[in-house]
């Protein structure tokens, strides 16, 4: 038995008159992925594409590149469409934690449903930390006083940072589909956050914030951003070969007036679906010579 948990990721509406055309996007987090693709393989192995001939431990290794993530897409279930993701468990806690890639991190800063849900506690906790650094990377790019559909729009947007589909306008109202009939949802997700979060004050009934936007404050904020984040920062501020303290750098950048600038360049390029297939052909490819070297040496 492996422990599984199951999200399932929102899409944008485009205003469709027949939801059921909408894909439908799940994201599996298990603990041990070749033993989950084995037994998947065995039960669903036309969801695959001719990764499968590979075997679940090729696959396994595939999935570990990029964004660490691996996916099957245009399944049919119940009559329309679906894609899954699998990711382990611990490679989804360290973007939760992190942000190294922002890919999965990012979907889960927005309202998602939990299908099953396993007993892991570390798991649990970088999913509140997640919604926490979004939170507060916000709060430092918004002004002193904002409407909770600003802050949400900003939480919505983070992930998008980097992606040339946003560049090119594949949908650059997307952030703004996402957010907007889901306003509940992102209440829901987040209100405890900012209840008990002590450098705001939230005025629930208004729909209104105000965050302490004095260098005290935001290095409070700057540093409890996650790693990921605090490294870009500090390479953007800080010049080459003077080595400075983390600490001291976010101090500084806490007192200029420029602070929420630089932590908008600071953000994480989210892994593209582009460069995320780029590197994992390129896997394919060192695997497919690999095997083909076994074959050689095996008819030697």
């Amino acid at each position: 038995m492996i422990n599984i948990c199951c999200f399932l990721t929102y899409k944008p509406q485009h205003f469709s008159p027949y939801p059921q055309n909408n894909m439908l996007d799940f994201v599996f987090a298990v603990d041990d992925s070749v033993t989950w693709h084995m037994m998947n393989l065995l039960k669903n192995r036309s969801h695959y594409s001719f990764l499968k001939l590979f075997g679940p431990k090729q696959i396994s290794s595939i999935q570990s590149y990029g964004a660490g993530i691996y996916y099957n897409t245009l399944v049919p279930c119940n009559g329309r469409m679906i894609k899954y993701g699998v990711i382990s468990t611990d490679t989804l806690i360290d973007d939760l934690l992190h942000w190294k890639t922002l890919y999965v991190a990012g979907r889960l800063q927005k309202p998602v449903k939990i299908l099953t849900q396993n007993e892991n506690s570390k798991l649990q906790a970088a999913l509140v930390s997640n919604l926490k650094s979004a939170v507060t990377a916000a709060f430092l790019m918004l002004p002193e006083s904002f409407s909770e559909e600003d802050l949400y729009m900003q939480i919505a947007g983070l992930s998008y940072s980097g992606d040339f589909r946003m560049v090119i306008g594949e949908d650059r109202s997307k952030v703004q589909n996402i957010v907007k009939p889901n306003v509940p949802h992102f209440q829901k997700l987040y209100s405890n956050i900012l209840q008990d979060c002590p450098q705001v004050v939230y005025k629930h009934h208004l729909g209104r914030l105000e965050i302490d936007k004095s260098p005290e404050g935001q290095f409070t904020q700057l540093m409890a951003l996650p790693r990921t984040l605090q490294q870009k920062i500090t390479s953007l501020v800080d010049p080459p070969g003077k080595n400075r303290d983390v600490e001291e750098i976010l101090l500084q950048v806490a007192h200029d007036p420029d602070c929420g600038f630089v932590v908008h360049q600071g953000r994480p390029r989210s892994v593209s679906r582009t460069a995320a297939l780029r590197k994992k052909i390129e896997v394919l490819l060192i695997i497919t010579a690999s095997l083909r070297q076994d074959d050689v040496i095996r008819a030697n």
